[in-house]
Order: structure tokens, then sequence, then C-alpha cells
């Protein structure tokens, strides 16, 4: 298969989708540019702060982006082009672009408030507690895994002997020097924009030129050479400042920034796609279809090791912000919600953003499909990396960029380690959010709580509860937890689902979009719930270690939780459903 047919036909089929689908939502639902949003009826220069949109859609796009769109394609990857390309366009037009839509838009809606006011809402306080308790553990694995990735990302290789060794460290010391400098750069790009309002467009390219600066200086001056404990503990003190800080210092504008990287990598990526079809080298030899199981994984000769069983469910868990995730769903309606400037912009930032993932997840399997034989024969297996040496052996292939792979490697890697920094943090504001919601009464500020609640609902002390728990959690490595976050992210985005939809019916507007979505995320992902608690149990049937059976005990919390959820919503929907029809008759 020709790489430049496979990238064709996805960026065709994802702009039909937001142009027809896209705007035929906005129109079901009632979308109102001229009603004031939370940004501006709730102001207070925190977390309620009016942005512009390509600011918003900085941040919401290097939020919810991380490393997921290209992790899951690539890993998915050992079924086949045709299914993960499937998934991918079906799931991210008629799926996941509706999910955070619906999410974002039911925020707004809710004073924006998290996706569990909207469930308290529709199905009660008893529903909405329960869902907060989903999505706060959802989220803790989401900081345990993400903090883990950075700090991997950064850390120093050391020698037997205890030394350093400078040569294999260098590469993650100037990704981490690049990503505290990019945290400098955007302080000074909040404070010029939002208090001394400054130009947006000449700010922008003064901070786009110092992107550029900032990795010069990181490539060529990297001092710091620790540890990943080290660098676990520097992260959870990063995280709790930055997520106890207004928006419009940091949150935003590094989002938007790091947001030029991400355009930066995919511009290249078409380049290199293009480019590579021009030049006659860009023959992908990954196969159509390779089979219902996964054999390649299962390979005790391939360095991956580990198989990911059947095509269903593991195809729709492993590729999950390509195509649909729930943890969008909290940053649509956790910070994003809070900063949107009019319902018009809903649809490009929440729609819009998510086909854009559904592109980089294209993009991803074309990569993994140009370096395929390396990739099954385990010579290159880690998702970042592999995204990485295809995109830059593809840009290799055009003459005027032959001699710059080994930089367009670099300046990919980078990108990907900025999101997943920008992702984490993110995660932990929304946390904070989820923790305080749980705790105070709806439509309550943690200033109006009493006694213990106030203490525990202030900002600084629900993020210090969160941090706490998330880096201990991540201390034990993401490789660990990943199996199960990538569950019970999907079930997430099934409550979502089925919450939005039951909010629409409440207030008579059209929710039939959501049901089938809804259905079918809920059976794939409570099978691979269960068929995670099943492995655990052979696992401590074999050695009960103190992590397999915490890991099985939120398994089973994750499953009841769930499933008790979904039974309320499911009685909310046919109830609504038997008021409508007695209306009409």
């Amino acid at each position: 298969m020709n790489a430049i047919i496979i990238f064709l036909i996805g960026i065709a089929a994802l702009v039909i989708g937001y142009v027809t689908y896209g705007k035929w939502l906005a129109d079901q639902w009632g979308v109102d540019p001229s009603r004031p949003t939370p940004s501006h009826t709730m102001e207070d220069g925190l977390d309620y702060c009016p942005a512009k949109a390509p600011v918003l859609m900085g941040h919401h796009f290097s939020s919810i982006a991380g490393a997921g769109p290209i992790n899951g394609p690539i890993q998915a990857a050992v079924f086949g082009w045709v299914p993960v390309l499937l998934w991918v366009l079906i799931g991210g037009i008629f799926f996941g672009a509706v999910h955070d839509f619906g999410a974002l838009f039911a925020s707004i809606r809710h004073k924006g408030q998290s996706i569990g006011e909207v469930v308290a809402d529709t199905m009660g306080g008893k529903a909405k507690r329960m869902f907060l308790v989903f999505a706060y553990l959802t989220l803790l694995l989401v900081v345990a895994a993400f903090a883990s990735i950075v700090a991997n990302t950064f850390m120093a290789t050391f020698r037997a002997d205890g030394s350093v060794d400078y040569a294999a460290s260098a590469s993650n010391a100037s990704t981490a020097i690049i990503s505290l400098l990019f945290i400098v750069l955007a302080i000074l790009f909040g404070f010029f924009v939002y208090r001394k309002k400054a130009s947006l467009l000449l700010s922008t390219i003064l901070g786009i030129v110092g992107i550029v600066v900032i990795i010069a200086i990181g490539l060529n001056w990297h001092p710091l050479y620790l540890s990943n404990s080290t660098w676990m503990i520097i992260l959870g003190i990063y995280i709790l400042v930055a997520s106890v800080t207004p928006v419009w210092i940091l949150l935003q504008p590094r989002d938007y920034l790091s947001s030029f990287l991400l355009y930066f990598m995919m511009a290249v990526a078409a380049v290199g796609i293009v480019g590579a079809s021009l030049m006659g080298q860009s023959h992908l030899d990954i196969p159509a279809f390779t089979g219902f199981k996964d054999t390649l994984y299962a390979d005790n000769g391939f360095a991956q090791g580990t198989s990911l069983g059947y095509m269903f469910p593991a195809l729709f868990v492993t590729i999950a912000c390509g195509a649909i995730s729930g943890f969008h769903s909290l940053v649509a309606s956790g910070t994003t919600a809070k900063q949107i400037n009019t319902e018009k912009d809903a649809r490009p930032i929440a729609y819009g953003a998510m086909l854009v993932e559904s592109a980089l997840a294209v993009i991803s399997l074309i990569a993994v499909g140009y370096v395929w034989s390396s990739f099954k024969t385990g010579q290159v297996i880690t998702p970042t990396v592999v995204f990485a040496t295809g995109i830059s052996k593809m840009c290799a292939a055009i003459p005027f960029l032959k001699g710059s792979e080994s930089v367009i490697f670099t300046m990919l890697v980078l990108a990907v380690s900025v999101f997943c920094l920008t992702s984490l943090d993110t995660a932990t504001r929304l946390a904070r959010y989820i923790f305080q919601e749980f705790f105070l009464e709806s439509g309550q500020v943690w200033q109006e709580a009493t006694g213990w609640r106030k203490i525990i609902t202030n900002p600084v002390v629900a993020t210090l509860i969160t941090v706490v728990c998330g880096i201990l959690l991540g201390m034990h490595g993401y490789a660990n937890i990943w199996p199960l976050f990538g569950a019970a992210n999907q079930l997430l985005a099934a409550l979502g689902l089925l919450t939005v939809a039951t909010w629409l019916g409440k207030i008579g507007k059209n929710n039939k979009m959501f049901l089938f979505p809804m259905a079918f995320m809920l059976v794939v992902t409570i099978t691979s719930l269960v068929l995670t608690l099943k492995g655990k149990i052979v696992e401590l049937s074999v050695q009960a270690t103190g992590w397999a059976i915490a890991m099985s005990v939120l398994d089973v919390l994750l499953i009841i939780l769930a499933v008790v959820l979904a039974i309320d919503g499911v009685r909310t929907l046919l109830a609504e459903h038997k008021e409508k029809s007695e209306a009409a008759a």
C-alpha cells in the first residue's frame, strides 16, 4: 500500500466529517453564539478566564494529545493497517469528536463545571459522586503514567559503578532542559499578552522564535543529569505549583505555544509523506490485515514480549486518543469550558481538535508502516521512536532534506515529550476539580464550605493529595499502570457519552447520535477490564504481590462503579423516552 493513498483518504474523510456531521450536531443541540459563557459570567482570574480561540485551541489540543494518538495506532498496527485506519476514522468522526463536543457543550451549560455536575443534573447526587470517584481514580492513573513517562524521558543513564553515562544521557538531558526553559518562555508570554495587553500575533511570532532559541540552547547546553526518582519528585513539585496558579500565567500560554510544536510535527510528517511518495519511496510493508488475534507481540523473540490478545476488545482500547478517549471529556469540561469565549468556538475547539488527533493517528500508522520490517523484528519498538524514525526516514528520501534525518528525529521526540508534560499538569488540575466537587454541594465553591470540608477542598490541599498519590503510583513505572489505564479511560468515555445523552434527552434535544457509541464502548471496556482482572488473578495464583493485589482491587472497583452508573443511566434514558412518548400521546 502507498502511504499517500492512506494519508489522502484519512484527511479527506476527517475534513468532510467536520464540515458536515460537526455542523449538523451544532444545529441539533442548539449552540448559541449570543449566549454568555461561564468564562465571562463567572470570571475569577484563576480558573475562569476568557481566552481567544487560537489560544484555547492550543491549550485544549496540547492537553488531550499527549502521546496517545502516536502510541495507540503504532501498538495496534499488529492487526494490520485496515482495522486501524477504519477505527481511527469511524471512531474519530462518530465517536470521539461527538463525545468531546458534547462534553464541552454540556459543561458550558452547567457553569463550566465538570461532567460530574451534568451527571447530578440528570441522574442525581448519588450517581454524581460515583462518577466523580471513577473519574478521580482514572485521573490518578493518568498522573502516575504520564509522570513516569516524562521522568523516563528526562532521566540520566547510570553505569554499573553508579557514575553517569553522559554520552547515553545527552538526548534526555537536552529534552529536560528544553522543557524547563519552555516553562519560563510560557510565563513570559502569558505576562505580556494578559497583563501588558501585547499583540497576540506579535507575541506568537516572538514566542515561536523563542522556541527555536531554547531548542538551540538545550541541544548545546544540558547540565542536568538526574535519576528517575529525582525527576519524579521534581515533577511532583512542578505539577503542584502549576495546577494551583491562575491559568493565564502558565496553562494557557504554555499549551498555546506547545501546540505549534505539534503543528510543526504534523507539517513535517505531511512533507515527508508527500515528498517520499513523489520520490517513489512511500510503499508500506505493513499487511492490510494480520488476523483477529495478535501473534506478533506474542512471539517470544519479539522485544515487546506481550500479546495484545484478540482484536476485540484490544483494538478499541489500545487506540484511544486517535479515536475516542474519556480523558478528553474531563479536559473539555474541566479547563476548556471555563475559558471558552463564545459557544461558536466549541465546534472547532472540541470537535475539530479531536479530528486533528485522528489525523495524527493516521500519520502514526503510516510511520510504523514505513519501518514495518524493523518494527516486527523488534529492532525499533518504542512508539515515540517508531514514529520519529518512520517520519524522519521519509523526509530523508527528499533530496533537499537528505542530511536532516537526525535533526528531524530529535525534534519529533522533543515534541512528543512536551505534550506528555502538558497533559500531566492538566490532568493534575482536573483531578483537583474532581476532588473538590466530590466534597462540595452542587454549585458551591470551596470558600463557602465550612469545617474540614473547607480545609480538604482548599486548592493547595486537594492538589497536594492528588500529587502525592499520583507520584507514588508512578514510581512503579507506567508499564505497570498503562493496561488498566487504557480500559478505565475508554470506560470513562462510555460514561461521558451516556451522561451527555441523558442531559440532551432531559432538555428535549436529539441524543440518538450517542446511543450506539455509548453501548459499544461499554461492552468493549467492561470486557477489557474483566480480561485484565482474569490476568491479575492468574498472576496472584503464582505470586501474591502487593502491587498485583492493589491493581486487582482497583480493577474490581472500576467495574462495579461502571456497571452501577450504566444501569442508572439506562434507567434515566428509558424514563425520558417514556415521558416523551406519553407527552406525544
